[in-house]
């Protein structure tokens, strides 16, 4: 009630204030008559108020002139309201007329008549205010028309921004057409500053005062004491106070005038002009509030491709990496591509044209048209061979990474932003200017010429014993080099290993007989997998162990199964991949021959009580021994190998316990150009992705996720769904495992084992990161081994909402 009350008083004050000064200046000497008029080149240039602060009339524009009302006796006449502000000025012939017929027209040199005021009536009389308003009247002395109903980019003491109001920026300080943002005070309630030429969205907003009307229809005030506030027009409450009032201004006693100005650089501010010993105004404003503390944070400060920073205590635009100015007199007009763009090659970008330029403490406002989860150098190396990219910011705190097209817009560099801008850049031409190609033809040294006959003998002798003792040696190193190869041929040969040194990635064919004898008829079953049995078999006379896996499927799908296998392992090399020896092909029939593994598979290990127990150390090392194998499958292939089953079933332990990845049959190929694929459900229940559901892309983040399930269950030393627990919250493994995370019990997921607290937390971090639902949420597998390796700290993952129906 008492600020209802404050508030209808301010407003009661203000209307009678307005009234009287109406009422005195329409009988003294500052009433202005029809008849009356102006002109730029005679004293008579301007019409003033009574107290002699305003005056309404033409001022100095540039080479011209504009009609305008502006304070008295301050410095760089500052300009408070403009008539036809984007109309050019007018030069000195030009006259405003108050005319007979009560209109207030400006006639320039070419004989036009451009209208000033349009009252919706015939008007009798004007008067310039001492509140700073031009005002209109008619016969009944009623105001038919004032400048305070159409604000340019001030309001003053008494002066209301309306429903749907709006103030505009000049576009500088000497040039008072409409600039480059306004302010508007919405329908919902809340004033807000935006860039012009925009669609006035939530994006383009800089500054607001989160007020909103519900309801309600607000307006923005300024009263005589200096206080700007929102007020409900239905109620007269004030809603919100922009500027706390001072109690020396709260009494006015100096009879301060006061004006809120949105400013060319786009901050809209307040000020004070207050008067000195003789009741003069001071020619300096004060400020008294300012929307924002950094111009810097206006969207829309600098043009495109261009970034705000301080110079000397001033904001500055500066061009990005790769770009100049548009217009170098006008630094705020934006930056252009100083290069030409090189097309794609193989649906990537010619690298070769492209180096990446980086920049620390950037932002923007573009909305990214992909953002993942990656490394530092991932992002970079990401923006460099996207044909797309122009740019890239990598954010520390979140380690995602937001691809963007150029151009860019609402860049500035902030100390307090931690992030990191990759600028695609391209390279200057290497074609070599006129002057250079001189240049060197001058330094080129001068060509010998040899005229002595014996000389010229002798180095022609020279030559040719030169080229005898060449051709001589060569031919002996080719033939020792041959029997070298024969012998060595003939050995592997004998000893039924051709093809199979361990150095050699080439794959040997077997007969099916063969295989059928190193089996002893396929005898000693080592376990069975989706597509075939594995059994144990013997070569090279019992010397080396083998497993061969024969399909027995049908036979276009043994035959697909069968050719995905060959594709993806026999051109992998890595300690942490099972390695492929050989197949055969023989009619139907359909073998493969792995190298044998000792240990059996991490299942065994993880889930059976009859096998060897793991302590923590040696989870943790097969943890990463698996992550290191997944990322050559990922990145480090010649093509890229999507594995699609990862689970522990998969993982074999060889006679040393080192863990390799097996079973490439449902492993699913990219080729060179390619992020995802199209492809049938593939893989086993509660290890597969949320995408393979939703009939989504299939990207090597699928793997990412079947790894973070079987990085919990490596974690726990228990299966993913269990349902022979204690209480119903454990039975889904990661459910569990998120709950003991947010809680701070991660304890209770290594009951007897003495675990690392540090390598266990971010051991549940890098798992619950790897199971996100979004596959751009899921780290690299890079990132994976980096943040297991304790090379990168891991953030503090989301509540996975992955559904376990698979």
């Amino acid at each position: 009630m008492i600020m209802a009350s404050v508030s209808a008083i301010f407003l009661l004050l203000s209307t009678l204030f307005v009234v009287r000064s109406a009422a005195q200046e329409n009988n003294s000497s500052h009433h202005i008559s029809p008849g009356s008029s102006l002109s730029p080149i005679t004293n008579r240039n301007s019409w003033s108020s009574a107290s002699g602060d305003y005056a309404f009339g033409f001022y100095k524009q540039g080479s011209g002139f504009a009609i305008g009302i502006w304070l008295v006796g301050v410095e760089e006449t500052t300009v408070l309201w403009t008539a036809n502000r984007d109309d050019p000025p007018v030069s000195l012939d030009a006259k405003l007329v108050f005319t007979n017929s009560g209109k207030l027209l400006l006639r320039t040199e070419q004989g036009r008549e451009i209208l000033i005021a349009n009252p919706t009536q015939s008007a009798s009389s004007a008067s310039m205010l001492d509140s700073g308003n031009f005002v209109l009247y008619n016969e009944k002395l009623d105001i038919i028309w004032q400048s305070f109903e159409h604000p340019t980019d001030t309001i003053l003491g008494g002066q209301v921004l309306p429903v749907r109001g709006q103030l505009f920026s000049s576009l500088s300080k000497t040039v008072h057409s409409t600039g480059r943002f306004h302010l508007k005070m919405q329908d919902d309630g809340n004033l807000v500053l935006y860039p012009v030429n925009t669609e006035d969205s939530s994006s383009d907003a800089y500054w607001d005062t989160s007020t909103f009307g519900q309801g309600f229809k607000f307006h923005l005030y300024l009263n005589h004491t200096g206080l700007l506030s929102i007020i409900n027009t239905t109620t007269e409450d004030r809603v919100y106070d922009l500027n706390e009032l001072s109690s020396s201004s709260s009494d006015n006693q100096n009879n301060t005038i006061y004006r809120a100005t949105i400013d060319a650089d786009g901050v809209f501010r307040l000020y004070s002009h207050s008067r000195d010993g003789n009741g003069k105004l001071r020619e300096a404003p004060i400020p008294v509030w300012s929307a924002l503390d950094n111009p810097c944070k206006v969207k829309g400060f600098c043009g495109l491709n261009s970034y705000c920073t301080y110079y000397d205590a001033q904001p500055n635009c500066v061009c990005m990496p790769g770009t100049d100015y548009a217009d170098v007199r006008q630094t705020n007009s934006g930056c252009l591509r100083n290069y030409t763009e090189v097309g794609c090659r193989e649906g990537k970008a010619n690298t070769s044209f492209y180096n990446i330029s980086r920049m620390e403490n950037m932002i923007w406002g573009d909305l990214p048209y992909t953002v993942e989860k990656m490394s530092l150098e991932d992002c970079s190396k990401s923006c460099l061979e996207d044909c797309n990219c122009g740019a890239a910011l990598f954010r520390y705190e979140s380690g995602l990474c937001r691809k963007q097209k150029l151009p860019l817009i609402y860049i500035r560099r902030d100390v307090q932003e931690l992030t990191t801008a990759f600028l695609k850049v391209g390279k200057r031409s290497s074609v070599k200017t006129q002057n250079e190609t001189l240049s060197n033809a001058v330094r080129k040294p001068p060509t010998v010429v040899i005229t002595n006959r014996k000389a010229l003998v002798q180095i022609l002798v020279l030559a040719s014993a030169f080229i005898l003792c060449s051709c001589v040696f060569l031919t002996i190193s080719v033939v020792y080099i041959f029997k070298i190869r024969v012998l060595r041929y003939k050995r592997l040969r004998d000893n039924g290993t051709l093809d199979m040194t361990d150095g050699e990635l080439t794959l040997r064919v077997f007969s099916y007989n063969d295989l059928k004898k190193a089996t002893n008829g396929f005898k000693e079953e080592l376990g069975k997998g989706s597509f075939g049995a594995v059994y144990k078999g013997s070569l090279n006379k019992g010397r080396k162990l083998v497993a061969v896996k024969r399909l027995e499927k049908l036979i276009e799908e043994g035959e697909r199964e069968f050719r995905a296998e060959m594709r993806a392992i026999g051109r992998t090399n890595h300690k942490n991949l099972v390695r492929l020896l050989g197949y055969c092909a023989e009619n139907s029939k359909r073998l493969l021959v792995y190298e044998f593994m000792s240990n059996g598979s991490l299942a065994d290990l993880l889930f059976s009580k009859n096998v060897r127990y793991l302590d923590w150390n040696e989870r943790v090392r097969i943890a990463v021994d698996i992550a290191r194998g997944i990322l050559y499958l990922h990145e480090e292939c010649k093509t890229p190998i999507i594995h699609c089953d990862i689970k522990p079933q998969n993982i074999l332990m060889d006679e040393f316990w080192t863990a390799k990845i097996s079973d490439f049959g449902l492993a699913k190929l990219l080729m060179p150009d390619q992020t995802r694929t199209f492809t049938g459900i593939r893989g086993t229940r509660g290890y597969l992705a949320p995408e393979w559901q939703k009939n989504a892309p299939i990207s090597v983040k699928a793997d990412i996720y079947s790894y973070g399930i079987m990085l919990l269950e490596i974690v726990c030393g228990r299966k993913n769904l269990e349902v022979n627990v204690s209480d119903a919250e454990e039975i889904v493994l990661f459910n569990w495992v998120y709950k003991c995370f947010a809680a701070r019990e991660l304890n209770k997921l290594v009951v007897g084992e003495e675990a690392d607290k540090k390598t266990l937390e971010n051991m549940v971090k890098v798992g619950l990161w790897c199971i996100q639902d979004e596959p751009a949420l899921r780290p690299s597998m890079k990132s994976v081994v980096l943040m297991l390796e304790g090379i990168t700290d891991v953030s503090v993952p989301p509540c996975p909402t992955s559904s376990t129906s698979m």
